[in-house]
Order: structure tokens, then C-alpha cells, then sequence
């Protein structure tokens, strides 16, 4: 039986870890126990993640560095947004780093870090927590099939 190397259109069933550059672990499928399942291509992944696991094969274990334009990201300025404290309802109370869910017009959840607040003024970035980060993203392939 010849090994299925992952290509395109592979499905690929895997644990994985992404680590921030002081080591900690910002998201990892092994905590769980829950190996993470995809199809390349179906958007689990961006295209730069995908791209580390082209080529690997069942039992491969590897480690990828990737730069912030390469993962989630650089911050955009535009992301970020001064919010009156009296948007805020009673139950939910800003407070520095906090992660509240703001919904969008169009129904959907929007999470936002609460960064700063001043007086009656709450600043909220909506970029991705990762942005602006090297992160390693590190990969165990369990089972590959084509």
C-alpha cells in the first residue's frame, strides 16, 4: 500500500498546536484529545496553514514558523473602535481584556477585546487576538486519504 502524501484535495485528520513566540500555547486540538478533521481547500484553514501540511504524509510530526502575514495577520488601525460605556447593557461590564461578542447587523457575532477604558469611552479591537504575532504551528498527521 503506497502512503498518501497530502495534496489538494486530501482529507486529513490531525492534532495541532499553535504556539506563541514565548512558547505558550495559544490554540492546541491535543488539549481536548480532538484531533481536528478537514478537507484541503474547504476554508478550516487559511491557504498559508494549508500550505504547511502539502506534501506530508501519516505520522509525519512537524513544525512550521510562520510570520504575521503569513497567520492571522497584521493589525489594521481600522479594527479598532471607541464604543460609548452606555452601549454596554448592565450585565455586561467593559473591563481591560475582556472579550465580548457584539452583534453584527447581519445577526452574526463579532468578538471584540476590550483594550482601554476611559471615562464614558471604551476602546475595542476587532482584530484577531494572533494578529501581529510569529506563531509556530505545529502538526501531527494522523491519517491521510485522497
Amino acid at each position: 500500500m503506497s502512503e498518501q502524501v497530502i495534496g489538494a484535495n486530501s482529507e486529513v485528520v490531525f492534532h495541532f498546536s499553535v504556539k506563541l513566540s514565548d512558547g505558550s500555547a495559544a490554540d492546541s486540538t491535543k488539549v481536548h484529545d480532538k484531533p481536528a478533521k478537514l478537507v484541503m481547500g474547504d476554508g478550516s484553514l487559511t491557504a498559508n496553514f494549508e500550505k504547511c501540511l502539502l506534501g506530508l504524509k501519516q505520522g509525519d510530526n512537524k513544525s512550521f514558523e510562520l510570520q504575521p502575514q503569513d497567520a492571522f495577520g497584521m493589525p489594521n488601525p481600522d479594527n479598532i473602535y471607541y464604543v460609548d460605556r452606555s452601549k454596554f447593557s448592565v450585565e455586561v461590564e467593559p473591563k481591560v481584556g475582556a472579550i465580548i461578542a457584539f452583534t453584527q447587523p447581519d445577526g452574526t457575532d463579532l468578538p471584540g477585546i476590550v483594550r482601554d477604558v476611559a471615562g464614558d469611552s471604551v476602546t475595542v479591537d476587532f482584530n484577531h487576538p494572533l494578529a501581529g504575532q510569529v506563531v509556530t504551528f505545529e502538526v501531527d498527521i494522523l491519517e491521510v486519504k485522497n
